[in-house]
């Protein structure tokens, strides 16, 4: 067991070389990638399981004992990320599939790499569990109408269809974790410390999927380095907003880079999975580039953010 968490704990830190090298072999090899696109909502529902069976009632904890704070991480991402990606799209004029997909991804909840980036930052790593959780436990609500509100305007969207989906993809197999955790308690405990494995396995193989059906529209060039550099846009912006919000809020240095982390990183997985099942497989393009660049950028921030002034009760 004490070996699989070391291979787990490996796979975590690089993530991010394994998102590129399964991007590459999908690209040369489409045709023994594609038979998973089916399998993606099965596949994330494995990464939500995961985050399911390391939650304890304590993750709440916070939500009590700073709501404030919570609260400006939550509707922070829920309004931030999704105002940025709007405008993103408006003011690049990206083609149809690509616009809903980058505003698709902006109103996903955040991702639990979040959590990990906040704790490298010597930020408030309770406070930034707290923000995944009740994010993630909205998604299935707020996903599907920030969606609808923001990219009705270019396709017709079934709100109550995607509402289904996040309900399948995420709460359910969070709740089944959650189950399994209070039946089996220390086994489920064990079992946890080997789903950061599971989960890179789990998202590498959602973004090689969607890499090898969207291949023919990344080939061309233009289109690839247009929405790289609006996902590295959006990341960045999401941080700068999202720190500069909990600052106007009054929150601590210590709780603003929760907060920053937590707007800017998103589940590009989930954007990936409800892509591929709602719209064209081209719209999940900027959810496969956003899950390798977040984990790309978030420990630059990381780094920079660990060498601010630690201030727990400044204001």
């Amino acid at each position: 067991m004490h070996a699989l968490v070391k291979i787990s704990q490996f796979a975590g830190k690089t993530f991010a070389v394994w998102v590129l090298l399964f991007a590459f072999l999908a690209f040369q090899f489409p045709e023994a990638f594609k038979p998973l696109l089916g399998y993606i909502p099965y596949l994330l529902g494995i990464v939500m399981f995961g985050m399911g069976i390391t939650l304890t009632f304590h993750d709440f904890s916070e939500v009590a004992r700073h709501p404030k704070s919570v609260l400006v991480g939550v509707v922070g991402q829920f309004v931030i990320m999704p105002a940025i990606a709007f405008a993103l799209a408006k003011g690049f004029a990206l083609p149809t599939e690509l616009a809903v997909g980058v505003i698709l991804v902006g109103s996903c909840p955040g991702g639990t790499s979040s959590n990990v980036m906040t704790y490298l930052a010597r930020g408030n790593t309770a406070l930034s569990v707290a923000c995944t959780t009740i994010s993630t436990l909205l998604a299935p609500v707020l996903t599907p109408v920030v969606f609808y509100v923001l990219a009705s305007q270019w396709i017709d969207i079934n709100a109550m269809a995607m509402f289904v989906s996040v309900l399948k993809m995420v709460l359910f197999p969070i709740f089944l974790g959650l189950v399994v955790r209070t039946l089996l308690k220390q086994k489920a405990t064990q079992l946890s410390q080997a789903m950061p494995l599971v989960s890179v396995i789990a998202i590498v193989l959602i973004l090689a999927a969607v890499v090898a059906v969207s291949k023919d529209k990344l080939i061309q060039l233009d289109a690839f380095w247009l929405i790289f550099g609006v996902v590295v846009l959006h990341n960045g912006l999401g941080y700068l907003v999202g720190f500069l919000a909990a600052k106007l809020f009054h929150l601590s240095t210590f709780d603003s880079k929760a907060v920053a982390i937590e707007v800017g990183m998103q589940n590009s997985g989930l954007g990936a999975a409800l892509a591929a099942a709602h719209l064209n497989p081209v719209a999940a393009i900027p959810s496969a580039v956003f899950s390798f660049w977040h984990n790309v950028s978030g420990p630059i921030l990381a780094t920079f953010f660990a060498t601010m002034k630690e201030k727990k009760h400044d204001s």
